[in-house]
């Protein structure tokens, strides 16, 4: 009889004190949300079809290499001027840049969260604006080995 109520007992304490931790908050459950899991959040950032320029994008034939890289420009520094064969997309990250075209006929400004497809085949030149460190992520398309910036002799 006593094995019984002890038995009894044990079934009693662990049936209910998992709800009595739970009914003042000691314990969270392990339950899923029931919104389900975390889902990814994804935003358009830019989507175009022509450069800066207006120049309608066209891509290497043939086998094309992408290259990926990082360009911090100080305060104050202007950029040779130079033209790209192939396509290149910069997304500014940091500061202000202003581009110009090499004659200065036309110039186009950039600024934190920017996405640019450059100018193709024509000459241009950038400069930072302001006093913050320009900082960009620049992606180029070519063809495998040729190199993307062509500087104006």
């Amino acid at each position: 009889m006593r094995a019984m109520m002890i038995r009894a007992l044990c079934i009693a304490v662990l049936t209910f004190a998992p709800a009595a931790a739970f009914a003042d908050g000691a314990v969270t459950p392990a339950v899923p949300s029931p919104a389900g899991p975390a889902k990814p959040i994804v935003k358009k950032i830019f989507s175009g079809t022509q450069t800066a320029l207006g120049q309608d994008i066209a891509l290497p034939q043939g086998n094309a290499e992408v290259t990926v890289l990082t360009y911090e420009i100080p305060p104050g520094a202007r950029l040779p001027v130079h033209k790209h064969p192939y396509p290149r997309y910069a997304y500014v990250l940091a500061g202000h840049l202003k581009v110009s075209t090499g004659d200065d006929t036309k110039s186009f400004s950039y600024g934190p969260g920017d996405f640019i497809i450059e100018i193709l085949d024509a000459w241009h030149y950038g400069e930072t604006v302001g006093s913050e460190t320009v900082k960009l992520l620049v992606i180029d398309q070519a063809p495998p080995g040729e190199s993307n910036t062509l500087l104006k002799q």
